[in-house]
């Protein structure tokens, strides 16, 4: 962190956004037609917005937005000013493509830099990059933070991951950068291999890209001895390097002046108060290549503007407990992963890899949690896995009020992946 960032006030930081949305509205206004129509629509000009509370009267942006626009029609630079494109996973659609301008790799270059040495990364780390390279944001936009701090980046991208487990040890990696079901299947292989954490110099995890409890935190704290570290972004406002956690992990700092956060109510869309928890908003306040205004991340969280004990100024957002569109509902009742999570993590025998079948059975939705024990089945007794089935569903029951079918199976049972863990298979359509 700069002596700059860190002796910022509030208000400050609330003057410096206010002149960039000024800028940045003007700008998509004039250079993105269907941000031209959506303001005329609405009777909005860019001269209308004069103070920071002005961004409620703009509209929102959607993922089908940018689909709707597919490939190009959301950019706000010419493509001859577009130095590089990335794209998300397209798991649930038509992909989103986000264009770079140099200026735009420049910056997110010094976003994650920044990022980083709020973890406590420093010119003396060896950071291995275990996120997919490629069209994806999260193996390339760490990469260059990585160099522009002066650390040594190992570009191992994903899979491979007895080579991963190797590198680690020959390569003396001191920071792994990952998703944390990857980070744990890395463990597991390490086991495989006979490679104990201490044979390696590990000393921090920098772990993103998917929803993650503090349970499974803990579990890979306790698994490989080091602090873990959440590191937020998203293709469509960015990246990685959007937010980070500092050394208390006690929330994640937005680097705000590039990046203006809301969080609203999703049904209502109206603005939340301040440590509310709802539905967190970007607008880009000083991207080129494909700036967004009001973008509806459908990632649930809070902001808290209360000063960081570490020094950082910016506000912080809580921890992506889940997505609004990750939300099932069974038999009338809302349910979240995480929530299933933390119960499967509060039974000592049962490991953090699971996945949720959601069926439906004489017209009624029947949910089945497949999950493994850190054992073979075949070294417990029957009534012993009987009594733990009935254990688990009790404890839901009483969380969620719903009663699940519990199938424990061996460990490497559930196929892993090196990259965002899919944990639900709706066969009810």
């Amino acid at each position: 962190m700069n002596n700059l960032e860190k002796n910022l006030t509030r208000e400050e930081i609330n003057d410096i956004q206010t002149e960039k949305l000024k800028k940045i509205v003007k700008y998509v206004y004039e250079n993105v037609p269907f941000y031209k129509h959506k303001f005329n629509e609405i009777g909005i000009l860019p001269e209308d917005i004069k103070v920071l509370e002005d961004i409620k009267l703009l509209p929102f942006t959607t993922k089908q937005d940018l689909r709707d626009h597919y490939p190009y029609g959301m950019f706000a630079a010419p493509m001859n000013k577009i130095v590089r494109l990335h794209a998300s996973s397209g798991t649930t659609g038509i992909q989103t493509i986000v264009g770079y301008t140099k200026k735009d790799i420049d910056s997110w270059a010094n976003l994650i830099a920044t990022t980083l040495q709020r973890y406590g990364v420093t010119s003396n780390d060896i950071v291995q990059v275990a996120y997919g390279y490629g069209i994806f944001t999260g193996g390339l936009g760490i990469h260059y933070g990585i160099e522009r701090l002066g650390a040594s980046v190992v570009p191992m991208s994903g899979g491979n991951t007895e080579k991963q487990v190797l590198t680690l040890k020959n390569f003396g990696t001191t920071v792994l950068a990952c998703t944390p079901s990857y980070a744990l299947h890395i463990y597991d292989t390490m086991v495989k291999m006979g490679i104990s954490p201490e044979e390696l110099k590990l000393r921090m995890g920098i772990f993103g890209a998917e929803p993650w409890s503090d349970e499974i935190r803990a579990n890979i704290e306790k698994k490989f001895k080091f602090k873990v570290y959440d590191i937020y972004g998203l293709s469509e406002v960015m990246g990685p390097g959007v937010a980070g956690e500092c050394s208390l992990q006690n929330g994640l700092h937005i680097n705000e002046e590039d990046f203006l956060p809301e969080i609203i109510n999703p049904i209502t869309l109206e603005s939340n108060m301040h440590g509310e928890t709802g539905e967190l908003v970007f607008t880009n306040l000083e991207k080129e290549g494909i700036p967004l205004i009001r973008y509806r991340t459908r990632d649930i969280s809070a902001l808290s503007y209360e000063k960081c004990e570490c020094g950082c100024p910016y506000v912080r957002m809580k921890r992506i407990y889940c997505r609004d569109d990750d939300m099932m509902i069974i038999r009338g009742v809302n349910i979240y992963p995480i929530q299933i999570e933390e119960v499967l993590l509060s039974f000592k025998d049962l490991s953090p890899h699971y996945i949720l079948t959601i069926t439906r059975k004489d017209n009624l939705d029947q949910l089945t949690i497949t999950v493994e024990m850190n054992n073979y089945t075949e070294f417990y007794s029957k009534e012993y896995l009987l009594g733990l089935q009935k254990g688990i569903n009790y404890k839901f029951h009483n969380i969620l009020q719903v009663y699940c079918n519990i199938d424990l199976v061996n460990p490497d049972t559930i196929l892993k992946t090196d990259g965002k863990a899919k944990r639900i298979f709706d066969k009810r359509i």
